[in-house]
């Protein structure tokens, strides 16, 4: 790209970490133009300095540890790193945009939606409430909010995710800056929902005019939107260059892995063994939510788990997925509906010997942040199960560092602190604190949907390798079929609370029989690319 054409242009930019951190910067020596109606997406892991990057360039480093030791960042004739604090907020918004990973966490839930995005127009504008509200609702029907004036006086918590991230984008176009920072805003969202997304952004992109910076993990959403792609490896950028030359011909080793990493939509046969016993049985459960119990969050759902097998529970968020693996785990109960574990009646059991029974069905959870005790050692944690059934504490302590070695971490995990360890490896603790029951099934429930695609593939492997080792049978919630297809023998698409379609994931994902099915397998990001690199 020619330098004098770049709207914004990035030089030698370097961020230094804290003293005794890992590494002594966290960007180093990065440089990247971006031009008008361009969109350039920084590619890497979670602590390869993308994000620091973006929001380096809108002067949110502030309050942080980090600092800028270094380079220039040059925006319409001035170096943003020598701008004042005014010339920043004046910027902010008006001329460059941030649209944040986790809309719940942007959004002040006190604040209606619609006030917190006219709140732009009244700082930096002259126009009244009415022509605020009027503009607003405009842009809310641009970015296929339904019913913009419900939105506009609905609290964030009133939305869905795929709402919310649609008003978070609205927010950041108000001002249409010439500049928008999108920080992994798809990273949380369905297949179905994130598509729509990346339709959007690239729409609105195009039709404005606006420049774009995107910030992801994912080469899948790369093949959707990127003109062009930098990729960022512990803190500087490995390989660079238009969007097609990066996705077909990678050369950097870095580039190789991550594209390498994306889960196949090329599910393998079935594994499972038909003559195995059954360790679980779901008939017609259902369960509903409100006073009236007016909303069906799973209705009338059957299904069988064999032992040694894998059975996935797919659909977009909202389908009941997440809700009948709680009522399988007696998380909550089931109006109606039997369960049976292990030639046990669970539904049945009353609450007072639950407890009894559990050991046979453990849970990982989506978050492997906020699911285990921060306050707690990896040992006692993965121990805990093991002496609440009555385990003398030698047998459970011993026990506790076999699963950490299965898992892949080593005895001196036992003494560390759950903060202590990447986000990868907290999952790997999840894991083995589900497996110390040593239970007959294990629900997964979104395992590695908050992971990078490396890091996934690495527990993806994990999961099916102690599938096969421990003879597991293994309950396996996504939302993301590309996952489904790497571990899953079995596949159920969920839609409403029901199941309308079932099979082996083999046959379902090359013949789908549902137009839900299809729907869904239609969504997955760089399909029509990642079919191309298969067929190569």
């Amino acid at each position: 790209m020619d330098a004098e054409a770049a709207l914004l242009r990035v030089r030698n930019l370097t961020v230094d970490l804290p003293p005794g951190a890992q590494r002594q910067h966290a960007v180093k020596d990065v440089s990247f133009d971006l031009a008008p109606n361009e969109i350039l997406c920084l590619v890497g892991e979670s602590g390869s300095g993308k994000s620091v990057t973006g929001r380096a360039v809108m002067g949110l480093l502030g309050r942080t540890r980090l600092r800028i030791s270094g380079g220039e960042i040059a925006f319409r004739g001035g170096n943003l790193l020598e701008a004042n604090a005014a010339r920043m907020r004046a910027l902010r918004g008006a001329e460059i945009a941030m649209v944040f990973q986790e809309p719940m966490t942007a959004l002040n839930p006190l604040m209606t939606v619609g006030a917190q995005v006219a709140e732009a127009l009244r700082t930096h504008t002259s126009l009244s409430r009415g022509q605020r509200r009027a503009r607003v609702l405009e842009l809310f029907a641009a970015t296929a909010l339904p019913d913009p004036e419900r939105i506009y006086d609905a609290f964030p918590h009133q939305l869905s995710g795929g709402q919310r991230q649609r008003a978070v984008i609205a927010m950041a176009l108000i001002l249409d800056p010439q500049i928008i920072i999108a920080d992994e805003p798809t990273t949380a969202l369905d297949v179905t929902t994130q598509a729509q997304i990346l339709r959007l952004i690239k729409d609105l992109q195009q039709a404005r005019r606006t420049a774009l910076l995107f910030v992801t993990h994912d080469f899948g959403v790369v093949a959707e939107i990127a003109d062009r792609v930098a990729v960022m490896q512990n803190g500087s950028i490995v390989e660079a260059g238009p969007a097609a030359e990066i996705l077909n011909n990678p050369r950097h080793s870095y580039t190789r892995t991550l594209i390498g990493a994306i889960p196949k939509l090329l599910p393998r046969r079935s594994r499972g063994r038909k003559e195995a016993p059954h360790v679980l049985a779901v008939r017609n459960v259902s369960k509903a939510f409100g006073a009236s119990k007016q909303l069906r969050a799973v209705h009338k759902v059957s299904l069988d788990l064999r032992q040694g097998e894998t059975l996935g529970i797919v659909g977009e968020s909202g389908s009941g997925k997440s809700t009948l693996a709680r009522c399988v785990m007696r998380l909550m109960d089931p109006d109606s509906g039997d369960i049976t574990l292990d030639g046990c009646d669970f539904a049945g059991l009353p609450h007072r010997e639950l407890r009894t029974h559990r050991r046979k069905i453990q849970m990982v959870f989506q978050d492997p942040y906020s699911s285990l005790n921060p306050r707690v050692k990896v040992g006692q944690l993965v121990a805990q199960g093991p002496l609440v059934q009555g385990t003398p504490r030698a047998e459970a302590f011993a026990t506790a560092r076999e699963l950490l070695n299965l898992v892949g971490l080593d005895e001196r995990a036992m003494d560390r602190y759950p903060h202590e360890f990447s986000g990868g490896q907290r999952q790997r603790i999840g894991i083995a604190r589900a497996l110390a029951l040593r239970p007959a099934v294990l629900v997964a429930d979104e395992p590695v949907s908050a992971l990078d695609v490396s890091i996934q593939a690495q527990v993806l492997e994990l999961l099916d390798q102690l599938r096969h080792r421990l003879d597991l049978a293994m309950l396996f919630i996504t939302h993301d079929l590309r996952v489904a297809a790497r571990v899953c023998d079995r596949v159920a698409v969920m839609q409403r609370g029901e199941i309308v379609e079932m099979g082996e994931t083999i046959d379902v994902f090359a013949a789908p029989a549902h137009p839900y099915t299809r729907t869904l397998l239609s969504a997955v990001p760089g399909r029509a690319w990642e079919t191309r690199r298969a067929s190569t």
